[in-house]
């Protein structure tokens, strides 16, 4: 009864008298006018889903087809089952490749502009970077950066580029360089810079570390603390070797391991296969051994039949226990490498780390030389079962790389003293350091005598603590101070885990693929901005 035409028209005449007299042609534009916006709004919506899809596209590390080839036909069918095909034909979400690859770009220029932003508004920043060759041949350089913003410390991707030719050090800083120049973020603030102590990274005079500390005056320069463990004595390091080619004897050979697999099922071991060493990946030679010694039975038997000049290494008793005391130690380094991982170690928790090590080190070198090996576990167990004593000249390379590794920690902290303590305990000072000034160790004191920053300094971790003051006018230069110290890179683990993901995204099925945008996105802490962008768009009038 509403739509009776009478009631209509008197609706119409009393609600909206200002257009009673207009002609037929006025309200013809007014519904253009309305299907237009209606139809800019799904474009607007369907450009917002493009880019969030795009972004879950790149999460996921899955070629940019598959949004078009896989997952808008899944949403239709969803769509389609769950309300009705006409729903369905709503979902015109961009998702082709090209579209994918740009939306990507669009998503990391975003988290790049975000960052740079960042960077000018910081007080100090610490920087790591390593270099490593992908499955194309193309020399890769990463840099991350670390930055006080928002009373916490962030750590981001900075670049990653590609070396045009040598990697020598002259073309990492120049890359480096290039970038700060162009988005005019200040040498200045630099503090720090790790690096793997690779000749191009830490050369004397070329080196790129040497070159970011003539252009950055306040810059100091440490070794990642995890390459410091790597140096092994000859003769043990011709034993990982070997070990290694009996690995790959197997792993490289896909009869062979397929053979071995069901020779472990038969003899009814635990494991079935063999771990693959890399040399990036060194630390984790612990698991590698610990599973060779596992399988060694099975390896024998299975390479009984074969001319394989290292079989015979399987039933060696001392090339054993060299390999039993290779898993232990690696396993060590690696649980030590574990725990210099993560946003809130800074290089004062490395510090002590590496002194607890280099006091069980010290503690292993007595043991080992009262021939005590309660501290290496497996070789222990390993000489129990078997009735047998360690070999005198195993017994001096071992003594002799646990001392080659304690004398290599005990260098690793040259420039952290005494001084600094009050960054880990302003509660404890109690006379000046020379390096105050009056007013920096006055306000120390104030923060000491608080009893709400003394509350808070046991709540919150040391970073925390000193971000949140400087907020604070008060307290503002001394907290920078302690912050500029807690900035510094412990070691390269950001740049391992990152090369480790480039090497897994770009595979030789996408050798061609641009990997920047991608790793910028998947390594980046910064979330991109997607509104933002679809409004940039917008003003642009460029929504496909």
């Amino acid at each position: 009864s509403c739509l009776v035409p009478a009631k209509l028209q008197r609706h119409f005449e009393t609600n909206h008298p200002e257009y009673k007299d207009k002609d037929i042609s006025f309200f013809k534009q007014k519904l253009e006018s309305l299907e237009k916006k209606i139809a800019k709004s799904d474009n607007e919506n369907a450009t917002e889903a493009s880019y969030k899809v795009s972004y879950r596209i790149l999460l996921a590390e899955e070629a940019h087809t598959i949004g078009e080839s896989l997952i808008k036909p899944c949403a239709k069918d969803i769509v389609m089952c769950m309300l009705d095909q006409e729903s369905s034909k709503k979902l015109a979400v961009p998702l082709s490749n090209n579209t994918v690859t740009r939306r990507i770009h669009d998503l990391a220029a975003d988290i790049e502009k975000e960052l740079i932003f960042r960077l000018h508004l910081c007080d100090a920043y610490a920087l790591q970077l390593d270099e490593s060759t992908d499955v194309a041949g193309l020399a890769v350089l990463l840099v991350f950066v670390r930055y006080d913003f928002n009373s916490s410390i962030e750590e981001d991707l900075l670049l990653c580029e590609f070396l045009q030719t040598n990697t020598t050090g002259e073309n990492i800083f120049n890359c480096i360089n290039n970038f700060m120049k162009t988005h005019q973020i200040s040498w200045e603030k630099c503090v720090d810079v790790c690096s793997d102590g690779a000749k191009a990274m830490v050369g004397t005079v070329a080196g790129a570390v040497t070159r970011i500390k003539n252009v950055a005056p306040n810059c100091t320069s440490s070794h990642c603390v995890l390459h410091r463990l790597k140096n092994i004595s000859p003769s043990l390091k011709n034993v990982l070797d070997e070990a290694v080619q009996i690995i790959n004897y197997i792993k490289t050979r896909p009869l062979q391991s397929r053979l071995f697999k069901i020779m472990c099922e038969d003899m009814g071991s635990q494991h079935t296969a063999l771990l693959l060493h890399t040399e990036v990946r060194w630390l984790s030679g612990g698991k590698v051994l610990v599973r060779l010694f596992e399988l060694r039975h099975e390896l024998s038997a299975n390479l009984m039949d074969h001319k394989f000049q290292l079989s015979d290494r399987l039933t060696d008793f001392l090339w054993l226990s060299r390999v039993e005391y290779l898993a232990d130690i690696f396993t060590k380094l690696n649980e030590v490498n574990l725990s210099l991982q993560g946003k809130n170690v800074n290089i004062f928790n490395a510090k002590d780390k590496i002194l607890s090590l280099s006091r069980k080190l010290q503690f292993w070198i007595s043991s080992v030389g009262r021939n005590d090996l309660d501290c290496l576990p497996m070789l222990n167990d390993f000489l129990e079962e078997n009735g047998y004593k360690l070999d005198e000249d195993i017994r001096s390379d071992i003594a002799d790389h646990l001392r080659d590794l304690y004398t290599n920690i005990i260098k690793y902290f040259p420039n952290i003293n005494d001084n600094n303590y009050w960054i880990r305990n302003p509660l404890s000072l109690t006379e000046k350091p020379v390096s105050f000034s009056t007013q920096d160790y006055e306000n120390l004191i104030e923060i000491a005598s608080d009893g709400q920053l003394i509350q808070k300094f046991k709540e919150v971790s040391l970073i925390t603590f000193w971000s949140d003051l400087c907020q604070s006018q008060e307290y503002s230069s001394l907290s920078r101070r302690a912050i500029r110290q807690l900035l510094p890179f412990a070691s390269t683990y950001l740049c391992e885990t990152g090369l480790s993901n480039y090497a897994t995204m770009k595979t030789k099925y996408r050798n061609r693929l641009n990997a920047v945008p991608d790793m910028r996105l998947q390594l980046s802490s910064i979330k991109p901005n997607i509104k933002r962008i679809c409004q940039e768009k917008k003003k642009n009038h460029s929504l496909h």
